[in-house]
């Protein structure tokens, strides 16, 4: 694994290392930061209510399809 160098201010660089504890290096630090991060994307996307139907409307849609 290539190892890079990022420059950070003081500032950021204190607000990541409050995310860990004093054996955490900040790889392990941004690491679960980003874990995080993709667990709250997957859970908006999953929770998104775009392209959604309520279910009164489906029952509608039903009804009208399928009359009884």
């Amino acid at each position: 694994m290539a190892i890079t160098t990022i420059q950070l201010s003081r500032e950021m660089k204190n607000k990541l290392a409050s995310f860990g504890s004093k054996e955490d290096t900040y790889e392990v630090i941004l690491n679960r930061i980003y874990s995080l991060a993709v667990k709250e994307q997957l859970r908006e996307f999953l929770m998104s209510s775009d392209g959604c139907v309520s279910l009164e409307e489906f029952r509608k849609e039903i009804e009208e399809k399928w009359p009884r």
